[in-house]
């Protein structure tokens, strides 16, 4: 298995995703290696004598993807028995030629505490958390946006990762079992009904996931999923509320999605 190794000056997080993102189009396996902070140049010897170590001991040069702002630092790593990918300065000569403006290039540039969106995601984060499940519905009119869906259709990691990501407060509520017999709209998510966004999912993934939660129980099985589902479905379109399926999508996808349906305005740069 050939391995990658991800390094930066500071959290790793942008070599990591240009890494993936090119990985991922690739049938392979790798062994994944994150060296974050390599902010001296007697860790980026360490972190080459790692990479040097890999190639000796698998016989395979390791694929090196890096963001590094200090030039010896990254003369150190791409002197290694790696193949280095440098994002970074492979488009800084051409974007200062087209912006006619000198790069200034700093640490910690792109996940810094004080980037000024900071506060918005911190903001959205405690938000998400107090108004998770439905246990709190008198703060629904500070809602950017409210996931509704059946139990464990992924509402509550997607207002996390909406709030953490793009600084937007994201409240969910639930439809339950006990629902179901006259499922409507409660009157305070019927006062925000433009905020509302449904999710569904198919039956069997939805039993599949609430089987490892509550093994054996009416909850779980197919045919509960099912009524629920069905129910859940028939309301979004009787109320005419904009819902996706997240059966075959991780959070991430699940989050692009709703951002690019609903508009919502990112907190993010």
């Amino acid at each position: 298995m050939r391995t990658a190794f991800y390094i930066s000056d500071g959290t790793g997080i942008t070599s990591e995703v240009f890494g993936h993102a090119l990985l991922s189009l690739f049938p392979a396996e790798f062994d994944h290696i994150t060296i974050p902070f390599v902010e001296t140049k007697e860790i980026a010897l360490q972190a080459k004598q790692r990479i040097n170590d890999r190639y000796k001991t698998t016989g395979i040069r390791p694929l090196i993807f890096q963001t590094f702002v200090d030039e010896e630092l990254r003369q150190i790593i791409n002197s290694s028995d790696g193949v280095c990918y440098d994002f970074l300065n492979a488009f800084i000569e051409p974007m200062q030629k087209e912006l006619g403006i000198a790069a200034m290039p700093k640490t910690h540039r792109t996940h810094s505490i004080h980037e000024k969106t900071y506060d918005f995601r911190i903001d959205a984060v405690n938000y998400a958390l107090a108004n998770d499940d439905g246990v709190n519905l008198k703060e629904y009119a500070k809602a950017d946006i409210i996931l509704v869906g059946v139990s464990r259709s992924g509402k509550t990691p997607t207002s996390l990762y909406l709030a953490l990501q793009y600084g937007i407060k994201a409240a969910n509520y639930p439809f339950v079992q006990e629902d179901m017999d006259m499922l409507r709209l409660p009157p305070e998510l019927r006062m925000q009904k433009s905020k509302l966004f449904g999710l569904t999912i198919t039956p069997e993934r939805l039993s599949k996931i609430r089987e490892q939660r509550r093994p054996g129980s009416k909850y779980a099985s197919l045919r509960q999923c099912k009524l629920e589902l069905d129910e859940v479905e028939a309301l979004y379109q009787k109320e005419k509320i904009p819902f996706l399926n997240s059966t075959h999508l991780s959070i991430e996808e699940i989050s692009a999605k709703i951002l690019a349906q609903t508009g919502l305005k990112r907190q993010k740069y």
